[in-house]
């Protein structure tokens, strides 16, 4: 939800023009999305829903507002926003959870890269290349690469867990992988569709 969320954001206040094109694109990476994603028991479930779309839309939210602060780089941002959530993650985690000292006692060396990497790779590396090409590029460029979490999460499942996607997960990937490519075309971004 959060590409359908940001384009929408990004017409109404950067004036990004999505274009029928990109709009078509977009639907089909989100029905590729829809098949990977199955169809869920929802039932008695609405608040969890609503929960779900309103963290989507924050986020969506989120990237216009970064998109709009010129003066800060991506890497910049990433050192600010830990400089300010650290303490309050620490704080939380001490209040709220237990067996600190424990848990860093027992941590494996698989523990301890999954931290290194979540924090090194994904987090700095990763958010700072998005919030510099974010910035560099129309949201409605950029946003719909975040469909292709879905397929890279298949891929990881099958080369790291050794698990087997069915039919309807494949044609799911390929529907996104084709989506997005309708969106980020060269010829269409040059039009300006």
């Amino acid at each position: 939800m959060e590409v359908p969320f940001g384009a929408l954001l990004a017409a109404i206040f950067l004036k990004d023009n999505l274009g029928w094109i990109r709009a078509l694109g977009m639907a089909l990476a989100l029905v590729g999305v829809a098949l990977i994603a199955g169809a869920p028991n929802l039932e008695n479930q609405l608040f969890s829903i609503f929960l779900v779309i309103l963290g989507a839309f924050t986020w969506a939210l989120g990237q216009i507002m970064i998109k709009k602060m010129a003066s800060i780089t991506g890497f910049q941002l990433i050192a600010w926003i830990a400089f300010f959530a650290g303490p309050q993650m620490l704080i939380a985690s001490l209040l709220i959870e237990s067996g600190h000292l424990e848990s860093i006692k027992s941590a494996t060396i698989v523990g301890w890269g999954t931290v290194i990497y979540l924090g090194v790779i994904m987090t700095t590396v990763g958010y700072g290349i998005w919030y510099h090409i974010l910035k560099k590029y129309n949201v409605n460029q950029v946003m719909p690469f975040l469909l292709l979490m879905p397929v890279s999460s298949i891929i990881g499942a099958v080369l790291f867990l050794g698990e087997r996607p069915n039919l309807i997960t494949i044609t799911g990937g390929a529907t996104i992988i084709v989506g997005v490519a309708i969106i980020v075309f060269p010829g269409q971004r040059s039009s300006n569709v």
